[in-house]
């Protein structure tokens, strides 16, 4: 089946793949915690925007792994997962370690000038159990180009030795109090924020040439919880640190935390904005020539054979050599028309100018006004509007694409008639045998599990819009079904019971569907799927979505039918069954942020609400995050809670600089419960038509003539 982007969803190819592809390095040090800063204290410094650090450090009973994302300029914030060694008794489940998910965020107030330090303000673990909990007010200044000086104020943990009087107490005695101990994690215990006794930290930083970095710093941190039992040994306040920095990007710390605990720490950050092929390494597009000329090429010259069955033979084999797949052909008076399937391109205005261009040097030269429409699986989504004079003109031109796209004109094509569709462009039979990767993250006993085997897909498609389709597969190795956790869910276990799914299905129906997707009317889409729907659900799902072409905003409306699937994940099913859907709005709000809000009701019965919000580069690389609350209470979700996730997805062009549509994804759940599931149906209509829409194809203009 085509798809937007073919999703490669392993963690292991993930990290490999981007640490060596991508060339262009960032020069900020990242802390254990993994996010900017020394040894363990943070500084006022952030990444540069849109950076994606990724961090392992280990020392004593500690094990940190992190990925943090400079949201906003002055904005980041991070998503870590510990364990701590022994830090607990013994238990049946989980021995003595502790595994534990926690998320920061750190806001710099002021950014250094000539006499003024950078400033900031954050919070660790704001969103967790509490066992690495701390805030902190931090200033940072340059002395010189490689000498640093940082010093700050922290709470909770970062309030251990020499502590003192919280000075907010002066606002309200509510300060002077923080409540002891871990929670069970997920909920905002803002009544500890800055709550009880402060202390100071502070730190150097000694940049020592490009490669080498020195760090020394005072901590206040005494691993109190840690003492007891792990057997680490901070005797001093005093942590120092040296980094390397390998010319592929990744930086190895070496460091000592308390005098006696020795440690190692792996960095790498990413920028999206710094693909690692500046410009990129596809051919060149065709030069839009005179046009006199194309009178007398043998295709559409009639005194030689030509024609419109000519003109659509070289139109076809020109496109296809771009990796646009020809679908659809008119041509009369001044005016000529193309249907296409973008089949190459990640940047959908890239290639809407090189169909353009086939277009401009192929037809007869009294073809003015050139459209091309942009098709998936054959549906109609919509069409760009270019005349032929201004390619001629502006191919060459400095700003070229903006007075393109001036010109240009992007409309709804939901008019589009099948008349001239070609021969050979339906039925279309479509099939891929290869390896998959399974992975099941945060199980206490063993936090990474992965299930190697192997993975066919199927599908045909007789008309356009109408696609039967499946994917099967067979593990051969892995550990998700070595996993001894049952599910201890309160409501309905529809997704607790994942593990039974592993245990007790050899060949796996992942999904078998008859789905048609079609376009009822003006800026409508619909969609219908029946079949194997997902893995642990089948049924009926139907769904329409109202997407102006031109507009920020989009409407939807989702309603399944679905029952729950046999555990063997062959074709029988279980007695749950439920009506589910959501009423969805989608907006884009700028500078590559986009929310989504789906209200409605879950596969557990549960009512609720989803709010997603994503960061999109122009290039593909794509960062979010999202959280569901409904109606059922956080003790009875469970541990977490309530569901919550975060997201990723790396273009291979960004990491090639070659043009491609396929993406690695990764979405990263801190635990997986009952409360907020959601059916896992295929190609929900505004992923599967935003791209083509007006405002993304706009914001892709830049490539348009490349």
């Amino acid at each position: 089946m085509q798809e937007r982007t073919k999703r490669i969803t392993y963690a292991t190819g993930f990290f490999l793949v981007a640490v060596t592809g991508a060339s262009t390095l960032s020069g900020q040090s990242l802390t254990t915690y993994g996010t900017p800063g020394l040894v363990e204290m943070p500084t006022a410094e952030v990444m540069s925007d849109g950076d994606f650090a990724i961090t392992a450090s280990a020392f004593g009973p500690n094990y940190r792994y992190t990925a943090a994302f400079q949201v906003l300029p002055r904005v980041y914030g991070a998503f870590r997962y510990s364990k701590i060694s022994n830090i607990s008794p013994p238990t049946a489940a989980y021995g003595g370690d502790t595994y534990d998910r926690s998320f920061d965020i750190h806001f710099q107030m002021f950014d250094e000038a000539r006499y003024r330090p950078a400033m900031a303000i954050g919070l660790r673990d704001f969103l967790g159990t509490g066992i690495l909990s701390s805030e902190y007010i931090v200033a940072t200044k340059s002395l010189g180009s490689n000498i640093e000086i940082t010093g700050g104020m922290g709470w909770g943990r970062l309030a251990g030795r020499g502590s003192f009087s919280n000075p907010l107490s002066v606002f309200s005695d509510s300060f002077d109090t923080r409540k002891k101990g871990a929670n069970r994690g997920g909920q905002l215990e803002t009544g500890n924020w800055f709550r009880g006794p402060a202390s100071l930290f502070g730190g150097v930083k000694w940049k020592i040439n490009e490669k080498a970095t020195f760090f020394a710093e005072y901590s206040p941190d005494l691993y109190t919880r840690e003492l007891p039992n792990t057997g680490i040994d901070i005797s001093t306040p005093l942590n120092l640190g040296l980094e390397y920095r390998f010319k592929n990007g990744v930086n190895l710390k070496g460091f000592i935390v308390g005098g006696n605990e020795i440690g190692a720490q792996l960095s790498y950050i990413l920028q999206p904005l710094k693909p690692s092929v500046p410009g990129g390494m596809e051919n060149a597009p065709r030069s839009v020539g005179a046009r006199n000329r194309l009178a007398i090429a043998d295709w559409n010259n009639t005194q030689k054979g030509g024609g419109k069955d000519a003109v659509q033979r070289v139109l076809k084999s020109r496109l296809a050599a771009d990796g646009i797949e020809l679908q659809g052909f008119t041509m009369s008076g001044t005016q000529a028309t193309v249907r296409v399937d973008n089949k190459r391109w990640g940047v959908e205005a890239q290639a809407a100018g090189r169909a353009a261009r086939v277009m401009a040097t192929t037809l007869p030269p009294e073809i003015e006004e050139l459209n091309v429409v942009f098709q998936k699986n054959g549906v109609p989504i919509s069409r760009v509007v270019t005349q032929r004079s201004d390619l001629e003109e502006l191919q060459f031109d400095y700003d070229g694409p903006w007075r393109t796209l001036a010109r240009a004109s992007i409309e709804d094509a939901y008019d589009e008639s099948r008349v001239g569709t070609i021969e050979d462009a339906f039925p279309v039979f479509e099939s891929s045998f290869r390896p998959y990767m399974a992975t099941s993250y945060f199980d206490p006993n063993s936090p990474i599990r992965a299930d190697l085997g192997l993975q066919l897909r199927l599908a045909y498609r007789p008309t356009p819009g109408l696609t039967f389709a499946g994917q099967l597969r067979y593990p051969l190795v892995g550990n998700i079904d070595d996993s001894t956790r049952v599910s201890n869910s309160l409501i309905e276990p529809v997704r607790t019971n994942a593990v039974r799914y592993a245990q007790e299905s050899d060949l796996e129906v992942n999904r078998l569907t008859t789905e048609y997707i079609f376009r009822p009317g003006q800026d409508l889409f619909g969609r219908v799927s029946a079949g194997y729907l997902e893995n642990m659900f089948g049924g009926v799902s139907a769904e329409v979505l109202w997407y102006p072409t031109s507009s920020r905003l989009a409407l939807g409306a989702e309603i399944n039918y679905v029952k729950q699937r046999d555990f063997d994940m062959l074709f029988g099913f279980q007695d749950y069954e439920v009506l589910t859907g959501h009423a969805s709005a989608y907006y884009d709000f700028g500078n590559g942020f986009y929310g989504q809000l789906d209200v409605g009701r879950y596969l557990a019965g549960d009512y609720g609400a989803t709010i997603s919000i994503d960061r999109e580069f122009n290039n593909g690389f794509k960062v979010g995050g999202y959280f569901t609350l409904t109606d059922v209470p956080f003790d009875t979700f469970g541990e977490g809670s309530f569901d919550k996730g975060l997201r990723i997805e790396i273009p291979f062009s960004w990491i090639t600089g070659r043009p491609s549509r396929t993406s690695i994804a990764q979405t990263i759940s801190p635990i997986t419960r009952d409360g907020g599931a959601r059916l896992n149906v295929q190609n929900r209509l505004h992923g599967y038509v935003r791209d083509y829409r007006g405002k993304e194809l706009s914001d892709g203009w830049g490539r348009y003539l490349r």
